[in-house]
């Protein structure tokens, strides 16, 4: 008679031990999958830090800078003779910065068209102005007359996320950085595909302004691990600790 109880309950004990260890196992591949992309975040790391410190290149002729691509391209850090296009400007929303750690929001980026001396042209990010000096009629406007040289680190456009704000081209206000997308709406013409991170020089008036990126991307991937595996340990105690209460109480 004793043994009826005991064949009785063993089904419900199916239930609770599938759902532990779905539990278990989703723990466990949530800390590998953030070793793995700890393993990630320093290879990308590595590879901006030299990207970011390698000396300068000649930019690209005109005929080549459509066939640049951004898997090898991108971050490349490049200088060129151009011109500004006088009184060519658009201003990119911004929160902030993670390759930047002298910019924080809110403001804007400067974006504006450069001729270059080899032919065609490219747009520059010209550098930072915060909320309130967006106008150029509040800000030491520096667009240099002429031809100078720059230094830069060349960027692809930014994909636009389900939640980026609608453009505002009547205020001059974009919130995404897409070049191409900018340059047809201010008839700047064709542009080359990328846009161009300015670094060098400073304008005289200090704004908008241009400064090197440096790697300042968190990784911080070891600790999510620890505690996704942490709790896949906490489930499987308590599901050992409940087993055995359980059976406790069956005896």
């Amino acid at each position: 008679m004793r043994g009826a109880p005991e064949r009785r309950s063993r089904p419900g004990l199916v239930l609770p031990t599938l759902v532990a260890l779905v539990a278990i196992a989703t723990f466990i591949g949530l800390g590998t999958w953030q070793v793995q992309r700890k393993a990630w975040k320093e290879a990308l790391i590595a590879n901006l830090e030299r990207r970011f410190s390698a000396a300068p290149a000649d930019l690209p002729p005109r005929e080549r800078l459509a066939k640049l691509d951004p898997a090898t391209d991108e971050f490349r850090h490049v200088k060129f003779s151009a011109a500004f296009v006088p009184g060519a400007e658009a201003l990119v929303y911004t929160s902030g910065s993670a390759l930047r750690s002298d910019v924080s929001g809110p403001g804007y980026w400067v974006f504006a068209p450069a001729e270059l001396a080899t032919g065609g042209i490219v747009v520059v990010n010209r550098g930072f102005v915060p909320e309130g000096r967006q106008d150029p009629a509040r800000r030491a406007v520096a667009t240099a007359a002429g031809r100078a040289d720059f230094v830069g680190v060349m960027r692809w456009p930014e994909s636009r996320g389900m939640f980026s704000a609608k453009d505002d081209p009547a205020r001059n206000v974009w919130f995404t950085r897409d070049p191409a997308g900018i340059a047809a709406a201010k008839g700047w013409g064709e542009v080359a595909p990328f846009y161009i991170e300015l670094e060098s020089p400073q304008p005289p008036g200090g704004l908008p302004r241009a400064g090197p990126l440096t790697v300042n991307l968190r990784n911080e991937h070891v600790q999510y691990a620890i505690t996704w595996y942490g709790l896949a340990l906490v489930v499987a105690m308590m599901f050992v600790y409940w087993v055995r209460g359980r059976g406790a109480r069956t005896a």
